[in-house]
């Protein structure tokens, strides 16, 4: 297939593309540069530099070129992400994940493109009735960023029906890890993630950690999350287009790891693999944050066939270390 990756230079975008690339599509990256990286752009891949603000730009991209010819999907990974962010500036998230999504669906809907996968997120659901999360748990989002994720959503099945779209949300759970085989060479930038924080303090690239509250209601008092690890999703980014393309229906689908771990325990398995010390502050909690979030993904198990191979802990800091300690060398 020919895919145009929205988003494609960024930390997820770019293990998409590279999975994409892996499995032999051809793949042609949009992206502003905001915040991803030319140094996370592949020679086999197309790019584009532009905005999804800039609307006869994305019309223009989404026509394809003599070189890549039209499209068969697109994949939007182009959204503002940092929940805590969120509920201090939700103009910046109004604008970045509602306007410009509603951008690129409305461009894709003139050119005809039917299949996209969404960067959802597990934001969706909130505070859980009930663990772990499968995809019936009611959606109450507690902060601005899951909120936008959620009309995202809604507006997808509103395009399938007016437009035929075929669509698939992927909610995520808490993205981490690098590229197993260490190809993806540009590091986040301006991380708000845990991962991500603690390596940058085991790099002494910040002198501490923030632990956002002790005293929540599990084993140690901080929050329990379910770890992915980006080359898993990736992963279910090929194998949910592949789904909607082939079968001709949407869907809305967790992606998660299944088990969860308290921000002590990575904190502390991080400086056993990194041999750093990794000072940690405890400060006040975040606005909007759940105590625990745990997936189920059985539904992706039974339509895609798909489950986390590189989500446990040592796996997804390891490969994170690795690729703090090639960029600072």
């Amino acid at each position: 297939m020919n895919i145009l990756v929205i988003g494609g230079a960024g930390y997820i975008g770019s293990h998409v593309t590279r999975e994409f690339l892996d499995q032999g599509h051809r793949c042609t990256v949009y992206d502003n540069l905001s915040s991803g990286l030319r140094e996370n752009l592949f020679p086999e891949a197309e790019f584009i530099h532009g905005d999804i603000h800039d609307y006869p730009g994305l019309m223009q991209a989404m026509k394809g070129s003599a070189k890549s010819g039209g499209f068969d999907a697109l994949i939007h990974l182009a959204a503002s992400k940092a929940a805590g962010e969120s509920m201090l500036k939700p103009e910046k998230y109004s604008r970045n994940n509602i306007m410009g999504t509603l951008n690129i669906l409305n461009a894709a809907s003139e050119i005809g493109i039917k299949n996209i996968v969404f960067s959802s997120s597990a934001a969706v659901y909130g505070e859980p009735e009930y663990l772990p999360i499968d995809e019936k748990h009611p959606t109450k989002p507690e902060n601005y960023y899951g909120f936008t994720k959620l009309e995202i959503e809604r507006f997808l099945g509103w395009y399938e029906k007016l437009r035929t779209m075929r669509y698939a949300c992927l909610r995520y759970f808490n993205a981490a890890g690098y590229d197993v085989k260490g190809r993806i060479k540009g590091l986040e930038q301006n991380p708000a993630n845990l991962l991500p924080v603690i390596m940058e303090a085991a790099c002494g690239m910040r002198t501490e950690i923030q632990i956002f509250g002790n005293d929540y209601d599990t084993p140690d008092g901080t929050c329990i999350r379910d770890y992915i690890h980006v080359s898993d999703l990736a992963i279910g980014h090929a194998a949910a287009l592949d789904y909607i393309s082939k079968n001709g229906k949407s869907l809305i689908v967790n992606l998660g790891s299944e088990t969860g771990s308290s921000v002590t325990e990575v904190v502390e398995i991080a400086r056993r693999l990194t041999g750093k010390p990794i000072p940690a502050k405890i400060v006040a909690r975040r606005p909007g944050d759940p105590a625990k979030l745990t997936a189920s993904s059985a539904f992706a198990h039974e339509t895609l066939g798909w489950r986390a191979q590189h989500s446990d802990m040592e796996t997804l800091i390891s490969t994170s270390w690795e690729a703090y300690r090639r960029h600072l060398s």
